[in-house]
């Protein structure tokens, strides 16, 4: 088969369309015939050297796919060949098939196409997991999302207004500040612009940024906040004003999904399905797709998330 292979710590050149050995199909295996996968913020930084991925998972880059079932391993009861599924993977999802633990696989839900498809299980996984599972943002409070024309971001604020919350997101433009309405924000805050500490009081923050934002995170949350932190964008390591977050009673998360036992993403997965697929049939929820971009030029679709100017998930199609 064909896949991206990353020859090399770099820039988007370092994305090439290579032929590569087929992937072995263990037992508990769903094989994905794939049509489309998407780019992630953890694809840069996996192509820039810095995010290797967890052991025994797939060399390429591509945290999630859409596709048609091809085959099954011997121990698999809930999929058939000829299923059309979009699956939350480890790794391997630039490529022209791609074996996952059938926990991870999802039927495609109504109402969305098998392409646009492969837009949801990274950034759905993300936010309901985080948001939800994590923080429990209930109906009546207030979250603030770090990027909220990101492709977590925009599901992020799709779901808390779906459930009942307030929601205020940063952006970088007017622009994008439109587009993040749209989908339901209460209130935009531009970054470049404006102090988010100076403006908000939240519940839940939902935060890409780390190191950098942490202070403002902190400063914003209410009495009894709560701040996940998914991303580290603005560094690692910042100063924490404990006797703050003690007089607030606040909490700190720090998550990630990708390199969680198969068992407890499989947790997550199965959560998502139950409580977020009919709110996508429903149209309630849908992905919001910037481009789609033919997969052998993952180059080109790396340099657009690079530039920061897409709004949403940017597709790779086979």
């Amino acid at each position: 088969m064909r896949a991206i292979e990353i020859t090399g710590p770099g820039g988007p050149e370092v994305l090439e369309w290579h032929e590569v050995p087929e992937p072995s199909v263990a037992r508990g295996d769903v094989l994905i015939e794939v049509a489309a996968s998407a780019v992630n913020r953890a694809d840069v930084h996996q192509r820039q050297g810095r995010y290797d991925p967890p052991p025994g998972a797939s060399p390429y880059p591509g945290l999630e796919a859409s596709g048609v079932v091809a085959a099954v391993g011997a121990d698999v009861e809930h999929f058939k060949p000829g299923d059309e599924v979009c699956a939350l993977l480890s790794g391997g999802g630039y490529a022209e098939r791609v074996a996952v633990p059938w926990q991870l696989v999802m039927p495609v839900p109504e109402r969305v196409s098998l392409v646009e498809a492969a837009g949801l299980p990274e950034a759905l996984c993300t936010a309901w997991s985080n948001v939800f599972m994590t923080a429990r943002l209930r109906k009546g409070e207030t979250l603030l999302v770090h990027g909220g024309a990101s492709g977590v971001g925009t599901f992020a604020v799709q779901l808390a207004k779906a459930f009942g919350a307030r929601v205020v997101a940063t952006v970088g433009t007017a622009e994008k500040g439109e587009r993040v309405r749209e989908l339901g924000a209460d209130e935009v805050v531009n970054y470049r612009e404006e102090d988010f500490a100076e403006k908000v009081e939240a519940d839940v923050i939902l935060d890409i940024m780390g190191a950098k934002y942490l202070a403002g995170n902190v400063r914003a949350l209410r009495t009894g906040g709560r701040l996940v932190v998914i991303g580290l964008q603005g560094g690692r390591k910042a100063e924490l004003d404990l006797g703050q977050l003690l007089a607030k009673r606040a909490t700190v998360h720090g998550t990630t999904l990708r390199s969680r036992p198969v068992d407890e993403k499989g947790a997550i997965v199965r959560s998502v399905v139950d409580n977020l697929w009919p709110l996508v049939s429903a149209g309630a929820v849908r992905p919001v797709v910037y481009a789609s971009v033919p997969m052998a030029e993952a180059a080109k679709a790396h340099r657009m998330l690079d530039s920061g100017e897409h709004v949403g998930k940017i597709l790779l199609v086979r």
